[in-house]
């Protein structure tokens, strides 16, 4: 395995004797897990889809979003301040947090993938859902899948979109041959990709719910008669629906039942609908559900009952809408009795697209704190909210402010469950399972690697992170910038006094470059990388 820092990994470390350290190191009411004697916790994880750390109303001063539900959750659970995405887009990251390992481990995850793409997930890797089925966990996905699917095609070829006719190759009448139920999941409820990416439709079980098959200009106009174009448009193109800023989705082939705005909503109907299920006809068995959302990522849809509702339009209304289902989920827990043990986990998958102009336009910075957004190299891209519930086990608000990343629950889901990790499995991934009991003050890693949308990488460690190139390297222009003869040639922050990113030591700091540089380039030398176009 390659990990990188100085932090050992606790991978082999068995829940008693966790809890035999915690002890000697704090004095806490918190219970250690063998102090809990009946069935291992539930574990429901929910997964924004480009929602910032600054979006949740408890975790900004200055935000201007209400969300009473995950308000209450940082009231009474435990909260990450240094949270990141291992990747600041959608595909590395996912696989990163179900596989434990970061995406530039294998190239087709680290370059994201579309809706026709195949799964990105090796075949042999465990993932947490395998991982937590292996002691017996009922497993189950229900949203956003985003990991490529093995389509079957009426014509044997690969499976592509002809992006002028909006129509695929796709027989949608057959199995899809590997997804998520390959991967560990019992059950799977899954939009192939995200909401403004063909193919829009349902899939149960590796099935199209309804195979019936029409454009999505069928229903939805591509213009509406008062667009005004905004900085999204660049996205879509003259095919796309496009209607206002941030409501806009590509051209592409659709079940006929499916309609955009019901989506996020169905998703969370199916969530709930196991959760139900699992109470009443398994009360004895532990369950993982899995639910990967479709926003606040655009289009941005909200339900009527919250357009309007927020001070800074569709998207805080968005925002306010998911904030509605996360309390939803909790009252289906109450109502059951299950609340009490069933870890309820929220995070993001990567920063908020949030850019400059929104932030002058509303006064609401969508990653407070932080520079940069959703692509970006720089913190904003990859900072994300992430909190854990667990009335059972966390008593009280709780804050950690060291380092964690996505993919540690694989390693601290494999603690939890008394499993021991072998030398392929989550390669990138540290157990904060000490934080769960108690631990606050003990850092998990040292050390972390980030990658953008467009390929820069960068690697944090100790307090410092090195960027290996110019601008952001994502969505904030400049994306890339040209180095001045004798001038620097990429970033270096001391990143634990300046969370802004604000001043550029490179120079300053030749040696520590030059450290940091190496470090990164032999981990990811290997890899086939894709070069952009400046």
């Amino acid at each position: 395995m390659a990990h990188i820092g100085v932090t050992p990994n606790p991978k082999v470390m068995s829940v008693a004797k966790m809890a035999c350290v915690t002890s000697v190191f704090i004095a806490s009411c918190t219970p250690t897990l063998d102090e809990i004697d009946h069935q291992k916790p539930n574990i429901i994880f929910i997964f924004a889809d480009d929602m910032g750390y600054g979006d949740v109303g408890a975790l900004n001063p200055e935000g201007r979003i209400h969300t009473p539900a995950l308000d209450n959750m940082v009231q009474n659970g435990l909260t990450f301040s240094s949270a990141h995405a291992s990747a600041s887009v959608c595909t590395p990251s996912r696989y990163g947090l179900l596989t434990g390992r970061y995406a530039y481990r294998t190239s087709a995850a680290a370059r994201g993938v579309w809706g026709f793409n195949e799964p990105v997930i090796e075949p042999e890797k465990e993932t947490i859902a395998s991982l937590l089925k292996k002691v017996g966990y009922t497993t189950a996905v229900t949203g956003k899948w985003h990991l490529g699917l093995g389509w079957q095609t009426k014509d044997g070829a690969k499976a592509e979109l002809d992006e002028i006719s909006g129509y695929s190759n796709v027989d949608y009448s057959l199995e899809v041959d590997n997804g998520p139920n390959d991967y560990g999941f019992d059950y799977s409820f899954i939009l192939p990709a995200s909401l403004d990416i063909p193919p829009y439709m349902f899939l149960r079980d590796h099935k199209v719910i309804d195979p019936d098959i029409i454009l999505t200009t069928e229903i939805y106009p591509d213009r509406m008669p008062d667009t005004e174009y905004s900085w999204d448009k660049k996205h879509s193109n003259e095919h796309a629906v496009y209607w206002e800023k941030g409501v806009w989705w590509r051209l592409g082939e659709m079940s006929r039942s499916f309609r955009i705005e019901n989506a996020q909503p169905e998703i969370i109907e199916d969530g709930i609908r196991f959760i139900e299920k699992q109470a009443v006809e398994n009360p004895d068995d532990s369950f993982f559900l899995y639910i990967p959302l479709t926003g606040p990522h655009t289009p941005w849809v909200p339900r009527e009952q919250f357009e309007g509702k927020s001070e800074i339009g569709l998207y805080g209304d968005f925002v306010m809408d998911i904030d509605d289902f996360v309390g939803r989920i909790q009252q289906t827990l109450v109502k059951h009795s299950i609340h009490d043990n069933t870890m309820l986990v929220f995070a993001s998958d990567n920063g908020g697209y949030w850019p400059q102009e929104e932030i002058d336009l509303h006064n609401h910075d969508s990653n407070w704190g932080r520079t940069g957004q959703k692509g970006d190299v720089w913190d904003g891209g990859h900072r994300i909210p992430l909190i854990i519930t667990w009335p059972e086990h966390i008593e009280k608000a709780t804050e950690y402010h060291h380092l964690i990343s996505l993919t540690d629950f694989f390693a601290t889901f494999a603690e939890l469950t008394d499993q021991k990790m072998d030398d392929d499995m989550g390669d990138d991934s540290f157990s904060f399972l000490h934080v769960l009991n108690g631990e606050t003050e003990k850092p998990t890693r040292q050390s972390m690697i980030h990658n953008s949308s467009r390929d820069m990488y960068s690697i944090r460690i100790d307090g410092w992170k090195y960027i290996e190139g110019l601008g952001s390297g994502g969505f904030t222009y400049p994306y890339f910038e040209e180095a001045e003869t004798g001038g620097a040639q990429g970033q270096l922050y001391r990143i634990a006094s300046d969370s802004l990113e604000s001043e550029n030591v490179y120079l300053a700091y030749p040696d520590r470059v030059q450290a940091l540089k190496r470090k990164l380039e032999g981990l990811i030398d290997e890899t086939e990388r894709v070069v952009y176009k400046k």
